[in-house]
């Protein structure tokens, strides 16, 4: 689904005054039917990780963390059963996963001898019932199955869906006998920064020669495709060459101008390919 920027507005607006829930999903269909569920959750998934990202830091300060583990011990006092801790994400419009993460860390700088370390608490966060109290492991419990935009709830989704769509083009270019390398190929030959597929013939698509293919299981917006040509494509391009960039659940139009330079988007996988062999004499 390609949209133009005036579209990919639109839509991007409904979502500011919306809280990151399932229902608000459901509106936001309600309210652009013609778009697909897909590109919806996409686009809704990104748009909130900008929100978080921008209001994180006040969130984190000594006194908002005292406060919320304050609210969070008078909270459970009352009803250990209620969904404190996911009502108190809610309220604050902070992520519900992020919310269990800081009270967590808090509660265990307060009852272990030493600070957690990183790894433990995302070990605990994968595994709620391994953390040593009940009440706190069943809040934490609520928050990541009720988070759709963070969590390692939805971290297992995204690579799953990611991993599904590297397979599925793997797939369309053996159904259109193309050789190929995958990552795993290449870094084995010592790249470190590879693309996923590398055709070991050239293709064209409407015109323009491909030297590799990189999967995207999400929506091309602005601040997501600077960010992978920055990081990504355009070291691609330097050692590879040319190539193609499939986001699967669309893009914004006005970023498929990098065509002349080496760079193609689609939303799909080409049906044009031409393929580039040699003749015999």
């Amino acid at each position: 689904m390609i949209l133009t920027k005036a579209q990919y507005d639109e839509i991007a607006q409904c979502l500011v005054s919306v809280p990151p829930t399932r229902q608000s999903l459901r509106k936001l269909k309600q309210r652009f039917p013609s778009q697909s569920q897909a590109t919806l959750l996409s686009i809704f998934s990104q748009e909130y990780q900008k929100h978080i990202k921008r209001t994180h830091a006040k969130h984190h300060t000594l006194e908002a963390i005292e406060s919320y583990y304050q609210r969070y011990l008078n909270g459970v006092v009352k009803n250990g059963a209620a969904p404190v801790l996911l009502e108190l994400a809610n309220e604050v419009d902070y992520a519900p996963s992020l919310m269990a993460r800081i009270i967590l860390e808090r509660f265990l700088q307060e009852h272990e001898e030493t600070p957690p370390s990183k790894s433990v608490i995302n070990s605990l966060l994968r595994d709620p019932s391994q953390i040593p109290d009940g009440v706190l492991a069943n809040q934490v419990y609520q928050c990541i199955v009720n988070d759709c935009c963070y969590g390692p709830l939805v971290d297992c989704i995204k690579h799953a869906i990611g991993h599904e769509h590297e397979v599925l083009l793997r797939d369309l270019l053996l159904e259109k006998n193309l050789s190929f390398l995958d990552e795993d190929q290449l870094r084995a030959k010592g790249y470190d920064k590879t693309p996923d597929f590398i055709l070991q013939v050239p293709v064209a698509v409407e015109g323009h020669i491909i030297h590799w293919i990189e999967s995207k299981a999400s929506f091309g917006d602005e601040c997501s495709h600077h960010a992978y040509l920055h990081d990504q494509f355009w070291s691609y391009w330097n050692r590879f060459g040319p190539g193609l960039v499939i986001y699967w659940y669309g893009f914004i139009q006005e970023l498929d101008c990098n065509r002349e330079r080496g760079i193609l988007l689609k939303a799909c996988f080409p049906t044009d390919i031409v393929t580039l062999c040699h003749s015999i004499a």
